[in-house]
C-alpha cells in the first residue's frame, strides 16, 4: 500500500466552553506505524473518536483510506481498540470473538477460525472456553485486541494499547504491530507511554492541551532536534581515561561534561564546543592513543523530545473531565 492512509485537516471539537481539540492537522502515510502522543487530557482519545465517527468534529474534515469520510463504509476497513475496554463478561471468549467477527462481516465459521488462530497467537488458547470474566484485565485486553484485527483491516487504530499490560504482553503487542506493518497495512495508536511508542513508531504527532505541537518522521525529528553536539564516551580502562583527560579539558574541543544517562554504559558524556564535530573529536582521541570501548553521538529519546516540547507540567496533566465523558 502506498500514499496516505489518513488525512486530518483542521479538526476542532468543543464540549461546552472547552475546546478539547483545536485546529489539529496531520497525515498518516500508508504502511507505517504512527503515534498520536500526548499527556492525559491532551485530546488524543477525542481525536480517535472523531476518526471512528463516534463523535463528529465541529470543524475540519477527515479523509480515510483514499478519501472516505468517517462512517459505516470506512468502518469496515478499520480495526479499533478503544481506550475504555468492553467485552461481555458472561460470554465465553471464543463466542465473544465469533460474535464480533460476524458484526465485522465475517461468516461464523470464518470468525471462529480466525479467532482461534488469534487466541493461539496471543497465548490464550487454554482460555477459549472460559467466560470473559474469568480472565485477568490484561488477558481481556488481548482478547479485545484480537477482535480489532479479526477482519484484517487496512487501518488499525489502537487507543492506549499498552495500558495495563505487563512487559511480556507489551512485547507481544509490539510484535503484532510490527507484523501488521510488514504486511503493508497501517497502524495508528495513541499513548502517553513514550518508551513503548519509541520501540515501534515510524512517525509521530505530539499534541498537548488540544493543539498539535510537533509532527514528523521520528528518525528525522531526532536528527533535527538532537544535532551532533553531545557524545557519550566509554574508556577501555583508567589509563585510557587519563590519556583522554587533556582533550576533555580543552575548551576549544569540549564546553562541558556530565554524568552518563541512567542505565547507560558510557563513562562520561561531553558537550562539544560549537566548532567541534564528532568526527574531529574521535580523530583527536585516537591520535592521542586513547583506547575506547564506546563512542556514540547522543540523540534525544522520544521521552526527552516529548517533555521538551510539551513541558514537564503538561506532561503529567490530569485528564479533562469533558474528554473523559465524551
Amino acid at each position: 500500500m502506498s500514499g496516505v492512509a489518513l488525512a486530518v485537516h483542521g479538526i476542532v471539537k468543543r464540549f461546552g466552553n472547552h475546546i478539547a481539540v483545536e485546529d489539529v492537522s496531520f497525515e498518516v502515510p500508508a504502511g507505517c506505524v504512527y503515534g498520536i502522543l500526548g499527556p492525559n487530557g491532551a485530546g488524543k482519545t477525542t481525536t480517535l473518536r472523531m476518526i471512528n465517527d463516534i463523535i463528529a468534529p465541529d470543524e475540519g474534515r477527515i479523509e480515510i483510506l483514499g478519501g472516505m469520510k468517517p462512517g459505516s463504509e470506512a468502518a469496515r476497513r478499520i480495526g479499533y481498540l478503544p481506550e475504555e475496554r468492553g467485552l461481555y463478561p458472561k460470554m465465553r471468549v471464543i463466542d465473544v470473538i465469533e460474535f464480533i467477527g460476524e458484526l465485522r462481516g465475517l461468516g461464523r465459521a470464518e470468525a471462529r477460525r480466525r479467532g482461534t488462530r488469534w487466541l493461539e497467537r496471543l497465548g490464550l488458547e487454554a482460555w477459549t472456553s472460559n467466560k470473559v470474566q474469568d480472565l485477568s484485565k490484561g488477558m481481556q485486553q488481548k482478547v479485545q485486541f484480537a477482535t480489532a484485527l479479526l477482519h484484517e483491516p487496512d487501518l488499525v487504530i489502537l487507543d492506549e494499547p499498552w495500558s495495563g499490560l505487563d512487559p511480556i504482553n507489551a512485547e507481544v503487542l509490539r510484535d503484532v504491530v510490527d507484523e501488521i506493518r510488514a504486511s503493508g497495512r497501517t497502524v495508528m495508536f495513541s499513548t502517553h507511554q513514550m518508551e513503548q511508542a519509541e520501540k515501534v513508531v515510524d512517525a509521530v504527532c505530539i499534541i498537548a492541551r488540544g493543539k498539535k505541537v510537533l509532527e514528523g518522521n521520528l528518525r528525522e525529528l531526532k536528527t533535527a532536534l538532537g544535532g551532533d553536539g553531545i557524545v557519550a564516551l566509554g574508556f577501555a580502562g583508567e589509563a585510557a581515561r587519563a590519556a583522554a583527560e587533556p582533550l576533555l579539558a580543552d575548551p576549544a574541543l569540549v564546553q562541558a561534561r556530565r554524568a552518563p544517562r541512567a542505565g547507560e554504559v558510557a563513562d562520561v558524556e561531553v558537550v562539544l564546543a560549537h566548532a567541534t564535530k564528532p568526527a574531529e573529536m574521535l580523530a583527536k582521541l585516537v591520535g592521542a592513543g586513547v583506547e575506547l570501548r564506546l563512542f556514540e553521538v547522543v540523540v534525544p529519546t522520544l521521552h526527552k523530545i516529548f517533555v521538551d516540547k510539551v513541558g514537564a507540567t503538561a506532561a503529567v496533566a490530569e485528564r479533562r473531565p469533558e474528554e473523559a465523558q465524551a
